[in-house]
């Protein structure tokens, strides 16, 4: 291991590309050179005579970086728990509210109207202003009283999550308190063998409701909602789903409502079927539930999944699939550790654009998980979340936009739309082909068959129960911001979280509303939707895929159709119609549904089949030639460099450097 100050290198690496993406001139002509492919549907006026228009755009540009950048290393530097003095939840208020001031100047705003005026409707720099336009509309508060509350918001939030950080989690365990995670927790009800140990660990995550509605919460959802019925919306999840979609609250219901009742039979069975199976009743316990369902399965399938290896499985899944990043530079901070942000993300202090003279702007990507490798699960569990958050940087890294406000996560930026590949990807994990070539124990044995079959026949008849858990959280929040602010208390919002939970999933929850990080956070609350919309477009771009090509794992017609399609616009065009342009239908959750309702036995004889194939095709073909994914990637711990494939010469030597990091540190506990 090398010890590197992480966060030098990336403020000097970041701010050298920044200086260098923008130098100020006067000139009366500047050619904008984009992607062929993104504009070809557009007229031939891609090229600027105005001279205003292209030393706005620019300006933007650059100072929307320089801003963003400042914000970013904050962010990672307080969520990552870094040791440098000049991270801190003052300066990370600080840096985003000088980003968001940027974005909400009116007079900005009134300069894009103006100077959309003076180009062509079909030009490239109307594209860009347009963009802008929806930018700094979502940004923008024409009332001084909803300034105020923002900022006031913003304060509090900053406290309550610094507070949170440092929350101590655990469980009493034969008498003992064991310090843990909330993901070290959550790992724990679900595959620990002994019920006491669970149910310890359940009443553990049910402490952070407690600590949240104690410190804060209830005063911040007060706030927001002030804030968002002084700009005139409904209340704060209205104004955050109509920023974010394009579409208010009351649509989103709409399309959550019909899902909702669609798959409320469904699940009413499936607690039946489940409890009859399981012993009665006490099997829907929460602490029960995702251990009976799975954990014995998550045990066996264990040896198959060696965390320490992967890293270099996503590279050899996204390498086959013709997954590139565009010459992007990545961090991967993959370890669980305290003081560390409970909730695996993906940002980006350097989005990827093109520059005004044609040339690439690559990515930088922050990307974490919480794994603890000596915990049974841990290597599923990572490398599915690996899959997911590297979904989401090769998301961002592929956007060929003329501006780096087309490639932020933030609104106008769908929730759905920045979901929906991540979750694709990470759906791959638990295709038996997919399994069949990389659930590979550390001997190099592939995971058997049968033990394949013993996963499906656990958790293909209760698929819904994870589909109600994620529909929860949405219909939670929904009622957290419709409560009168005079019935808001710890109490009342505990009590609405067990109703909800009670109301939607049939039980309690394995997994506590009050203790998703999704609602803490003002870019993550009223979120959750995002995955549930995600998750239908992720069933029919599957479908989509098994109809033209008739197969998913190594095919490497996706990385390239998912480049045209999904990742090139960004947020220049809406979640619904990206996918309706790449599968050719309307969004629907008809292709979830139908999948819910397939039964065990064809879902058996379908995996087979490519379970079989995918065996055979490993056996003719070996190969340990290098990955590459266009990338620099870093593998860090907080502070420290574990691996860099700049140092190491190449991606697998870089994955085994790694490797033996992990084995090292953790051979004790093994």
């Amino acid at each position: 291991m090398r010890i590197a100050a992480a966060k030098i290198f990336l403020s000097q690496a970041l701010l050298t590309s920044t200086v260098s993406a923008f130098t100020p001139s006067s000139f009366t002509a500047r050619h904008r050179l984009f992607s062929a492919a993104l504009f070809a549907s557009k007229s031939n006026a891609i090229m600027s005579s105005n001279t205003d228009v292209a030393n706005f755009i620019d300006s933007t540009n650059a100072n929307y970086e320089r801003l963003h950048l400042a914000f970013e290393l904050q962010f990672w530097g307080t969520k990552m728990a870094l040791s440098g003095p000049e991270y801190s939840t003052e300066e990370l208020t600080r840096t985003k509210g000088e980003m968001e001031a940027f974005l909400a100047d009116e007079s900005k705003l009134a300069k894009t109207r103006d100077l959309l005026k003076s180009v062509p409707e079909d030009s490239a720099d109307a594209t860009t202003l347009k963009m802008l336009e929806k930018t700094f509309g979502c940004y923008i508060m024409e009332s001084e009283e909803a300034q105020a509350l923002r900022a006031e918001a913003t304060k509090i939030e900053g406290q309550l999550e610094g507070a949170r950080n440092v929350l101590s989690l655990g469980a009493t365990i034969n008498g003992q308190f064991e310090e843990m995670s909330s993901v070290g927790l959550r790992n724990k009800v679900r595959v620990d063998p002994d019920e006491n140990v669970r149910k310890a660990c359940y009443e553990g995550l049910s402490q952070i409701g407690d600590f949240v509605t104690e410190n804060g919460f209830v005063e911040l959802v007060k706030v927001r909602n002030r804030m968002a019925k002084a700009l005139g919306y409904l209340d704060f999840y209205d104004y955050k789903v109509t920023g974010a979609e394009g579409f208010g609250k009351i649509a989103l219901f709409e399309i959550l409502d019909s899902l909702e009742a669609g798959t409320r039979p469904i699940m009413e069975a499936a607690r039946k079927r489940f409890a009859e199976e399981n012993g009665g009743d006490s099997a829907l316990e929460p602490w029960n539930q995702s251990f009976l369902m799975a954990g014995d399965v998550t045990r066996k399938m264990d040896p198959y999944f060696p965390f320490e290896k992967s890293v270099e499985q996503w590279g050899r899944s996204f390498s086959a699939m013709n997954i590139s990043y565009r010459g992007a530079t990545m961090d991967l901070d993959l370890l669980d550790r305290k003081g560390k942000y409970s909730n695996g993300f993906c940002h980006w202090p350097q989005p990827a654009w093109v520059k005004p003279d044609g040339s690439w702007q690559p990515s930088t990507t922050h990307f974490t998980s919480l794994a603890d490798p000596s915990a049974v699960g841990s290597g599923y569990t990572g490398l599915t979340t690996l899959m997911h958050e590297a979904g989401h940087a090769a998301h961002f890294a592929n956007i060929a936009m003329p501006s780096p406000l087309f490639a932020q996560e933030r609104s106008p930026t769908s929730v759905a739309y920045a979901e929906n590949q991540s979750m694709f990807l990470d759906s791959l994990v638990g295709d038996a082909d997919w399994m069949a070539k990389y659930a590979i124990s550390r001997d190099g044995d592939a995971i058997p068959w049968d033990l394949v079959a013993d996963k499906i026949k656990a958790t293909h008849p209760y698929e819904v129960f994870a589909l109600r858990g994620m529909i929860a959280v949405p219909y939670f929040e929904k009622g957290l911001y419709e409560m009168a602010e005079e019935d808001l208390t710890a109490e009342s919002i505990k009590a609405l979280a067990v109703k909800v939970e009670n109301d939607i999933q049939g039980g309690l929850s394995a997994r506590p509303l009050l203790s998703v990080p999704h609602i803490l956070s003002d870019e993550a609350s009223c979120y959750y939707h995002g995955y549930v919309l995600a998750d239908m477009s992720v069933h029919q771009t599957r479908e989509f895929f098994m109809k033209r090509d008739g197969y998913l794992t190594d095919n490497p017609q996706i990385g390239p159709t998912l480049t045209k399609s999904y990742w090139q616009p960004g947020n220049s065009e809406q979640f619904l119609s990206l996918v309706e342009n790449l599968t050719g239908n309307p969004l629907t959750g008809d292709a979830w549904v139908n999948m819910l309702k397939q039964s065990v036995e064809d879902v058996l004889k379908e995996e087979k089949v490519k379970y079989d194939s995918k065996r055979a095709e490993c056996a003719d073909n070996s190969s340990d030639e290098d990955i590459d994914l266009d990338m620099r990637i870093r593998i860090v711990d907080g502070d420290d460099v574990l691996a860099d494939t700049a140092e190491e010469g190449s991606f697998l030597k870089a994955c085994k450097v790694f490797e033996g990091y992990v084995q090292n540190r953790y051979a004790k506990k093994d």
